[in-house]
């Protein structure tokens, strides 16, 4: 079999409290690909309105190498937006995603390429079967998984995250996706192309802590489920549905009870429970409305996925879109 083509390979990274692993994630990244004679490299770094020094940092890497291009965000959007500005601005061959705090091993994109080119895979990404991570956090992804398996139409496995690999083709298909609320690994596996599985090491955190708090967590799975599917909202008609021919038949029992055997209707304490139950449960399913109809209002503002205050090394200035 003929060698394949050396690749160029864009990195995307985003950057939020993460500034102490920038050094060790370049250095790491250029050992890596040093074993890839003839390939070539960009190291796209997003920061996502750090409050501490990361762009900072970003700029003294771009200095003194050409391959580390930086964008910097106006504000923090959250980190799938930031996945999207890089992801945009990338032109290489192939685009790998990864976390900057190296628990994503940059010593494993050369594996993720090879696996692509024996499978003739579009995509593959690597499955994080033993994750060092705290155990909250570890239930807290296996919950969010089992959501978005149960109430969506796009099953996943539970074990991948946005560390992957993606041919020029599927990223040119998923740049077209601008929806507002963004997950970039649900997004690449709506798009459907073929999708490979590697399993990785997966690291510890190189410094720092995980930005992700529990509400950040559950906003991010409302986000992924509600922009996936309209399962939810089929699941209230159908469960209210139930409750009102339930309601109709233990109606149709008290009415055949009373008539025939006398049985007075019971009192207040049945009224009382059935009207808050009911009454709960409406609430709910409002909610649920909520949520889709926030949706359509946060579309149909159109405004743009980020807004980039500076970028560095690449040819010319680009506003975000």
């Amino acid at each position: 079999m003929a060698p394949h083509p050396s690749p160029r390979i864009s990195i995307v990274a985003p950057t939020y409290r993460c500034s102490t692993c920038l050094v060790e994630l370049h250095r790491r990244i250029v050992s890596a690909f040093a074993g890839m004679p003839g390939s070539d490299f960009e190291l796209i770094l997003v920061n996502d309105g750090s409050p501490e020094d990361d762009w900072q940092r970003i700029e003294e890497l771009a200095t003194s190498d050409s391959r580390i291009k930086g964008i910097n965000l106006s504000r923090n959007f959250g980190q799938h937006h930031a996945i999207s500005a890089g992801v945009d601005h990338a032109d290489g061959d192939w685009v790998v995603v990864m976390d900057a705090d190296l628990q994503d091993r940059p010593e494993e994109i050369p594996r993720l390429y090879e696996k692509a080119m024996a499978g003739d895979f579009d995509v593959v990404f690597a499955q994080r079967v033993f994750r060092q991570d705290p155990v909250m956090k570890v239930l807290l992804s296996r919950a969010f998984n089992l959501l978005i398996n149960t109430l969506s139409s796009l099953p996943i496995d539970p074990t991948i995250g946005n560390f992957s690999i993606a041919s020029r083709q599927v990223i040119t298909a998923y740049r077209k996706l601008r929806e507002s609320s963004r997950s970039y690994g649900l997004g690449i596996l709506w798009c459907g192309f073929r999708v490979g599985y590697l399993p990785v090491e997966h690291g510890a955190r190189f410094a720092g802590r995980s930005s992700y708090s529990l509400g950040r967590s559950i906003h991010l799975a409302l986000e992924s489920i509600t922009s996936l599917s309209n399962k939810p909202l089929r699941m209230a008609i159908n469960v209210g549905f139930s409750i009102s021919f339930t309601a109709f038949l233990y109606g149709l029992y008290l009415i055949l009870r009373y008539l025939f055997h006398a049985v007075p209707v019971p009192g207040w304490t049945s009224t009382v429970v059935s009207v808050y139950f009911l009454s709960g449960m409406i609430l709910a399913f409002m909610g649920i409305l909520g949520l889709y109809l926030g949706k359509v209002f946060d579309e149909v503002k159109g405004r743009p996925l980020y807004i980039i205050r500076k970028t560095l090394n690449f040819d010319q200035e680009q506003d975000g879109v």
